[in-house]
């Protein structure tokens, strides 16, 4: 199948359906794949404390923190220490505060980049195209699945860019669990209700939605730089 170069979600929505209904959790993974859920499991609780004044899905958070590393001590950003900004792209994040930061000053700051709020669609194909862009769409031009979403599925073999702005390496293997594979696995454990194409409705509460209406703009991450992850 070939990928589109699209950029935006009302032109991936079909494929990324199509994507997630096609592939499969790859059985020499599931160890990992289930390693991985587990932790996200166990920090519920923390993930939702930042991300419902966002209107974000908890396990989003649990996702990229997952894919990014650096656990509670590392900017949910690209993982990188609290102890300084980041130095990796996004570099110099936060821009506001001074470090060390907690992982929640950190991950509040990367959702406002990212200009996520209650009105976000966190539909599947929504949430599968921000996982996406937080990485970047770099893959898309080589029509190759990004491993930041579809490692530890059939629709992955290999290819991972492995430096920030760096070109693909099609013989380096990608040992993350991809951000489709950790979603499929959650709900097929029951951690997600889906509903139809939508894991929850989009949530979309009038009060916050007013909150957000009259916030200052926010700064939106490029999408297209290549990134290491």
């Amino acid at each position: 199948m070939a990928l589109s170069t699209a950029r935006t979600l009302p032109a991936l929505r079909d494929e990324y359906t199509s994507l997630y209904a096609a592939a499969q959790l790859r059985p020499e993974r599931m160890a990992a794949i289930d390693a991985r859920v587990n932790t996200i499991a166990a920090n519920r609780a923390r993930y939702e404390a930042v991300a419902a004044p966002f209107g974000v899905p908890w396990y989003v958070l649990g996702i990229i923190q997952s894919l990014e590393g650096g656990g509670f001590n590392g900017h949910l950003h690209n993982g990188d220490p609290l102890t300084a900004r980041t130095t990796h792209v996004p570099a110099g994040r936060p821009t506001t505060g001074n470090p060390p930061f907690t992982w929640d000053e950190s991950a509040v700051d990367a959702i406002r980049s990212r200009g996520w709020t209650p009105a976000t669609d966190w539909t599947l194909p929504g949430t599968l195209f921000q996982l996406e862009r937080y990485n970047g769409f770099a893959y898309r031009d080589h029509n190759m699945a990004t491993p930041y979403l579809w490692s530890g599925t059939t629709l992955y073999t290999s290819g991972k860019i492995t430096s920030d702005g760096g070109a693909i390496n099609p013989s380096v293997v990608s040992q993350q669990i991809g951000g489709a594979a950790l979603l499929k696995r959650m709900e097929q454990r029951g951690l997600l209700a889906p509903q139809g194409t939508s894991f929850v409705s989009p949530w979309v509460p009038a009060l916050l939605a007013l909150a957000f209406a009259g916030a200052a703009a926010v700064i939106v991450l490029a999408d297209d730089s290549p990134r290491r992850k």
